[in-house]
């Protein structure tokens, strides 16, 4: 067909997603909802028990039905600061004198960093703060780790 244009094969094309292009939003730990860069995010997983049943009579199979869902506890590490906002969250925890739950976004850019995917957690709480190693033989930075338990990830597509 002479004179008709070639099909457009980048619009429908899905590329991977790059690991490092992301940000991280906790609204009780930024003002005006702004961004938080980590170093690394993970914990981004859950599953779904399978409870194997026994019937009686049925002697060549076990039956395996659906279970609870468990959400992994998400992992976000970064340099530390004397500034820490996850220190002073995890503090208040210990303390008893802020123990609010909140929601919170990690979202996943592409190389021209737009946002493509986003999982929302709910009711999260800091359930462990840790230190990286002081280790005077190297000449890294120090890395600060902080460990939210939730009660759930929804995942959005954004692109």
């Amino acid at each position: 067909m002479a004179g008709a244009p070639p099909p457009n094969k980048t619009a429908t094309r899905r590329d991977p997603l790059p690991v490092f292009c992301f940000f991280v939003q906790i609204p009780k730990l930024t003002k005006d909802n702004d961004h938080m860069f980590f170093k690394s995010v993970s914990g981004l997983r859950y599953e779904t028990e399978i409870v194997p049943v026994r019937a009686g009579g049925v002697n060549d199979t076990t039956f395996n039905l659906v279970g609870a869902t468990k959400w992994s506890p998400l992992v976000l590490k970064q340099g530390f600061t004397n500034a820490s906002k996850l220190l002073e969250w995890r503090q208040g925890w210990i303390d008893g004198t802020e123990m609010t739950r909140v929601d919170g976004s990690i979202i996943q850019l592409d190389t021209a960093m737009k946002p493509m995917a986003q999982w929302d957690f709910v009711r999260g709480w800091p359930s462990k703060w840790e230190m990286g190693e002081f280790d005077a033989s190297k000449n890294e930075l120090a890395i600060e780790s902080l460990e939210i338990a939730h009660d759930g990830l929804k995942f959005k597509s954004l692109g």
